[in-house]
């Protein structure tokens, strides 16, 4: 009985072991990022990328504390996935708030904003945001930055 079990498995264990699949992991903390838009350190890893058949990117994005992202916009709306640490996000016109681990946040198309690492904390997010480019506004200062750190985590 046991063989005659093992015999119907056989099949299906090597047909599992031969079959190709697009991996990736999100353990792996990816490339660094050139400081184009944003100062400090930060790290991408490219989940999965668009096609005729899914027409999003994901992309996991680590910032060292104190990193800064330029504000941006995206043609589609965004979700930020937090999987880890605290970091900042704010949107044109409204206040910023803390992200931490296990929010998740969702920005309209069109609607500029910034998000990046808190000041003593790094930050790890899964961002889902539509194929077409990101459109990068104004850069972020340094003073800015600290005038945000300052209102969310007054000493």
């Amino acid at each position: 009985m046991k063989n005659t079990f093992l015999l119907l498995l056989l099949p299906l264990i090597s047909f599992g072991q031969e079959a190709t699949y697009d991996l990736t992991s999100y353990n792996d903390p990816g490339i660094k990022a050139p400081n184009v838009h944003h100062t400090g350190e930060a790290w991408l890893n490219f989940l999965m990328q668009s096609d005729e058949t899914f027409p999003y990117h994901l992309t996991q994005a680590t910032f060292e504390p104190g990193a800064t992202l330029d504000w941006h916009k995206h043609a589609t709306p965004q979700v930020l996935i937090v999987t880890e640490g605290k970091g900042y996000y704010q949107e044109r016109g409204k206040a910023p708030i803390i992200i931490r681990e296990g929010d998740v946040l969702k920005c309209n198309s069109n609607t500029e904003h910034w998000h990046t690492s808190s000041a003593k904390e790094s930050v790890t997010y899964i961002a889902i945001y539509g194929a077409s480019p990101t459109e990068w506004t104004e850069k972020m200062t340094q003073e800015y930055y600290d005038e945000i750190t300052a209102q969310l985590e007054p000493k």
